[in-house]
């Protein structure tokens, strides 16, 4: 008889444990497409940004080409830190966030395609400079020859390093497309790459460097013999606007500048082709930061203005 009484209660324990699971299992179906479609909604919102981002970027980019084509129709002479396209976009409310930009002239850095000509052959003297560049910085002579030989299209001594490495890769042989490729380079370290890279970059070959905007470093590489408190006097604290080479020869020891055929192919020059622009974009709290590097020229078409390469994320 107690068997027969206790059997229904089982049943009904059994049907309880059967309900508790449907609803445990019911529920973590509910709570997965919850999340599933808050997932989706934020990738949504995500690619809405990204776009939105992109296309305010654009507008910063043309702005930028307005601005270099205004101040050179406007051309004192030549260009430096002082110029219009020098003065950054303050931040500013948009749709959804806000933006900001700079522009920065890139003819103020070394730049390193200069180290090979256009025949593959190492520029003597634009190596020289670049050593005396190393030597400013207190960095190993030796990286201008690594430099050299990443870039060069021919089998180099270090080709074999870059093949022995826990993840095997071998050098470029062509110019450099940025300058962060300098990481991949032998005797490139994190500590060199950060004292290095804001003094160089990988410009078009043929490319002069602006005294004006040059720092003291690589005014340094103006004489062998420049030191650092006649580069300074140069430098005149980032003001410097000169509007001619010959205004800054009084300063250099025996007034010349070492550049081997300085009358067709300069090393050093006042006026500025290459400018890279910055856009930094805010949407949702969510951080978008775009490059332009823009070539400006004299004439031709759009202005002489042609942007030759794009990037985002960090300058580094």
């Amino acid at each position: 008889m107690s068997g027969i009484v206790n059997l229904p209660r089982t049943q009904r324990g059994v049907a309880l444990i059967i309900a508790l699971l449907v609803v445990a299992l019911a529920t973590v179906l509910i709570a997965g497409l919850l999340d599933r479609g808050e997932l989706n909604a934020a990738r949504v919102r995500n690619q809405l940004r990204e776009a939105q981002a992109q296309a305010y970027a654009q507008g910063l980019e043309a702005y930028a080409a307005r601005v270099l084509v205004q101040a050179q129709a406007s051309d004192p002479g030549y260009d430096a830190n002082t110029s219009p396209w020098a003065v950054p976009l303050p931040p500013t409310p948009v749709a959804g966030g806000g933006i900001a930009a700079t522009m920065h002239d890139r003819n103020g850095c070394f730049n390193l395609n200069n180290l090979l000509d256009d025949s593959n052959q190492v520029s003597i003297v634009w190596q020289q400079k670049f050593v005396r560049l190393l030597q400013v910085l207190k960095l190993d002579e030796g990286l201008a020859d690594a430099v050299i030989h990443w870039m060069r299209s021919a089998p180099m001594p270090d080709d074999g390093f870059y093949l022995q490495q826990d993840v095997p890769y071998r050098a470029a042989k062509q110019g450099l497309v940025h300058v962060s490729e300098l990481r991949l380079i032998k005797g490139v370290s994190a500590e060199v790459y950060a004292r290095l890279v804001p003094e160089v970059c990988a410009l078009p070959r043929g490319s002069a460097i602006n005294v004006n905007t040059a720092s003291v470093a690589v005014l340094m590489t103006l004489s062998d013999t420049l030191s650092e408190q006649a580069a300074k006097a140069i430098w005149q604290d980032g003001h410097a606007n000169y509007t001619s080479l010959d205004a800054i020869k009084t300063l250099l020891r025996g007034g010349a500048i070492d550049c081997a055929n300085a009358a067709t192919n300069p090393c050093y020059d006042v006026h500025s082709r290459y400018f890279l622009a910055r856009g930094e974009i805010t949407l949702d709290s969510l951080p978008f930061t775009f490059f332009s590097l823009i070539e400006r020229t004299q004439g031709g078409p759009n202005g002489g203005i042609r942007v030759i390469e794009r990037s985002r994320g960090s300058d580094l």
